[in-house]
């Protein structure tokens, strides 16, 4: 038996019985050493397993889409988008050489940006960790593509999904973890804030003993996600009537953490359309919480109210939440 053919078998044993797999890494580097005679970079290497990563495929469709596809189309006329393409105007009438020249002055363009900023990727490994791309599509579009620090457009400055709790710190890859920044204010954020994070992630699981939210029964709760809960409310207004409520023991809104606050909301969401698909008859929701005993909170630990509306409920709405001072509601 041939040298080459113990090779063969040994390789192909190992592929075929032998690989145990936690992910496409390992066939994806030996077809790249495969194919490129038996020897590869580790950058190319990195290259061949990108390729392969679908989330990253995703997270720059969505950015071709919604950022450099839209700057260059509907702001710049310089191309034209189809259901699923794009396409360059004018190229037909362009001969080789001048696609040749212009290929080149993107070259230079790409380079003179990277003399200025010798790192533009910085940004991304000083995150905490992998995002799924939908997730980070998820998380950009949450924050309708501006960073939630500055408020910069994606359009002018490049987004990042960050850890508002790091990784390292306990926290989580759940979408109320997560906030778009611009690499900017992403950056500043990981080099000088001096946050001690350190023991929140056991403040999550603050609970009072007595409380009746903190001791609520399983059978009361109607939705869930990491650090909320909804319930009905005890004592409706309103049909339906629900209660958003952060897990752990907080007196009221204004104390939550960030996270607390986006799980709540996102929770809101999808007890509103819950009830809408239950009750069509619903056409308007007052949303609130009371902070504080002035305000009227009887049970301090903080719960947000979802309160459907429907036409002809009371004789006349106008003025809403204004009705908690009762002569301040019309106006």
């Amino acid at each position: 038996m041939s040298e080459s053919s113990t090779i063969f078998r040994r390789l192909s044993d190992f592929i075929q019985n032998e690989m145990r797999m936690s992910h496409v890494y390992q066939p994806v580097m030996l077809r790249a050493l495969l194919t490129n005679r038996g020897e590869a970079s580790v950058r190319e290497i990195a290259k061949a397993l990108l390729s392969e990563d679908q989330s990253q495929i995703e997270y720059y469709e969505q950015i071709t889409k919604r950022m450099v596809g839209k700057v260059l189309t509907t702001n710049r006329g310089i191309t034209t988008q189809t259901r699923d393409a794009y396409a360059l105007n004018g190229f037909s009438e362009l001969s080789q050489s001048e696609r040749d020249e212009l290929i080149t002055l993107c070259d230079r363009k790409i380079a003179e940006f990277l003399e200025r900023r010798s790192d533009p990727w910085s940004h991304r490994r000083q995150t905490d960790g992998y995002v799924p791309g939908t997730l980070r599509y998820e998380v950009l579009k949450r924050a309708r593509f501006r960073c939630e620090l500055c408020g910069i457009s994606a359009e002018e400055k490049a987004l990042e999904v960050d850890h508002i709790i790091p990784r390292n710190h306990g926290g989580v890859d759940d979408a109320f973890n997560l906030q778009a920044l611009c690499y900017s204010c992403n950056a500043t954020k990981r080099d000088r804030d001096d946050t001690d994070f350190r023991g929140i992630a056991e403040h999550y699981e603050d609970r009072m003993p007595g409380c009746i939210f903190c001791e609520m029964p399983l059978e009361r709760i109607i939705g869930e996600n990491r650090l909320s809960v909804a319930i009905r409310d005890g004592h409706p207004v309103t049909g339906l009537h629900t209660l958003v409520i952060p897990k752990r023991h907080v007196a009221d809104f204004f104390d939550l953490f960030q996270p607390e606050r986006n799980a709540v909301l996102s929770l809101l969401d999808e007890m509103r359309l819950e009830i809408q698909k239950a009750d069509p008859t619903v056409t308007g929701f007052n949303v609130g919480a009371n902070a504080g005993k002035d305000a009227g909170q009887t049970v301090f630990h903080c719960h947000v109210h979802l309160i459907g509306r429907r036409s002809g409920d009371v004789a006349d709405p106008r003025g809403g939440v204004r009705g908690v001072i009762p002569d301040r509601q019309s106006y």
